[in-house]
């Protein structure tokens, strides 16, 4: 009789945790899926970290998005110094929109950070590669 019963819990147990492994596995294969459709178009990805758009970070901060990589960053960085002490916790503000428009800072300064590196390569391309050479006198 108590054959029987640990028979019952050993099957019971392994169809259980046979389940659990098909479903991980179905939604390891549809995440995948998702971050390879996300690759393909990097313009729609979001910024790692915070999940933020450029479109998203310049309607917090309330700047135009920059336009071929450039943008005003003094705009960016004044904007952001005023929203960011307006809402300090301690002043009665909210820590989630301050670290909102942190992220925002970063993303729209990554975005002109990328852009300036993409031209600089750009130009060396042009230019052909030219290395530096210190000679001892």
């Amino acid at each position: 009789m108590a054959h029987r019963i640990i028979t019952q819990v050993v099957l019971t147990g392994s169809r259980i945790l046979g389940r659990a492994f098909a479903e991980s596995y179905r939604q390891a294969a549809a995440s995948q899926k998702y971050a390879a459709a996300s690759s393909k178009n990097p313009n729609a990805t979001t910024f790692s970290a915070s999940g933020l758009t450029l479109d998203e970070a310049c309607k917090i901060l309330n700047v135009p998005p920059p336009k071929g990589g450039e943008a005003n960053l003094t705009a960016v960085q004044e904007r952001f110094k005023k929203l960011f002490d307006l809402n300090e916790p301690k002043k009665g503000g909210s820590f989630y929109l301050q670290s909102k428009i942190l992220r925002a800072r970063e993303r729209i300064e990554m975005e002109v950070r990328t852009a300036e590196e993409a031209a600089s390569r750009e130009a060396e391309l042009k230019e052909g590669w030219k290395p530096k050479v210190f000679k001892d006198r």
